[in-house]
């Protein structure tokens, strides 16, 4: 029986691509007030960043319970003995921790091994999708392990985003400083180094961090894999996609919505690359 591939909606992989290779995605929660939400089955992208701009609730994400995980591990188990899970990195949520203390709580005979990847977006993703793949062509465990720890170093991102409201809103950074972006217009760049988000530089428009979006990707001697990420922002998406099939095909780039609780912390604006590749 193949290996079956867990992994968490933060990873963003397309839907299409979810379906053809036959992962599992646990959604996060997201929060406004009372009402709570699974990430892409209660709410869909689109409603999330409409309420997020009209609310006056600010909404808050939460870490889905070690039942559900427990009761994922149960119906796969019927289906196969090996399980692979890849999560979020353990540094940005407590999602890794919960998929691995879940473990204990299923009942029934499957191995079961759960990977922190350090990463989020579609860096995990890439992951995630080779690891399906290999368990797809009948890779074992161990293979499809040894896969994922030759890839995770060969995955980075770009991420910039238009205001710094959000992340006041949500208390990561101080009045002062969310006032000084806002004043000097600064679009901050942002990446995930060693599992936490790590300042990656800044621009002053909109115009000029796709630029460096751009760039990012251009430094690359080999890409393999390549990913635009948006929030919604579907113009600046594709206009960045068109860009890019300059230095890699456009037709194998991929498109994806950045996920509800992405969206929390960066607002609608985010838009990203990630690449697979060798610099």
């Amino acid at each position: 029986m193949p290996v079956k591939i867990v992994t968490d909606s933060v990873a963003d992989i397309p839907a299409e691509v979810i379906a053809e290779l036959g992962i599992t995605v646990i959604p996060l929660l997201v929060r406004f007030g009372e009402d709570t939400y699974h990430d892409g089955i209660d709410i869909t992208t689109d409603q999330f960043y409409e309420k997020l701009v009209n609310s006056k609730v600010m909404p808050s994400t939460a870490v889905p319970s070690m039942d559900m995980f427990a009761r994922t591990y149960a119906r796969l188990a019927e289906e196969t003995d090996e399980i692979l899970v890849i999560m979020l990195s353990s540094k940005l949520s407590g999602l890794y921790n919960a998929a691995l203390q879940s473990v204990e709580l299923m009942k029934g005979e499957c191995r079961i091994k759960v990977v922190d990847s350090g990463c989020a977006v579609m860096m995990q993703g890439f992951v995630v999708i080779k690891a399906a793949r290999a368990a797809r062509d009948g890779a074992s465990l161990d293979e499809i392990l040894e896969i994922v720890r030759r890839e995770l170093p060969r995955v980075e991102m770009r991420a910039a985003f238009d205001t710094l409201e959000y992340l006041k809103r949500g208390g990561r950074i101080g009045r002062a400083a969310a006032l000084m972006g806002s004043m000097l217009r600064i679009n901050p760049l942002i990446t995930i180094k060693d599992g936490v988000v790590e300042p990656a530089g800044r621009a002053r428009s909109r115009a000029k961090a796709i630029d460096l979006l751009y760039d990012f990707a251009a430094g690359y001697s080999h890409i393999e894999e390549l990913a635009v990420e948006g929030g919604a922002c579907s113009e600046d998406v594709d206009f960045l996609v068109e860009r890019l099939g300059a230095i890699f095909p456009k037709e194998r780039i991929y498109r994806s919505r950045t996920t509800p609780v992405i969206g929390v912390h960066t607002g609608p604006g985010l838009i990203l690359v990630a690449v697979l590749g060798d610099k």
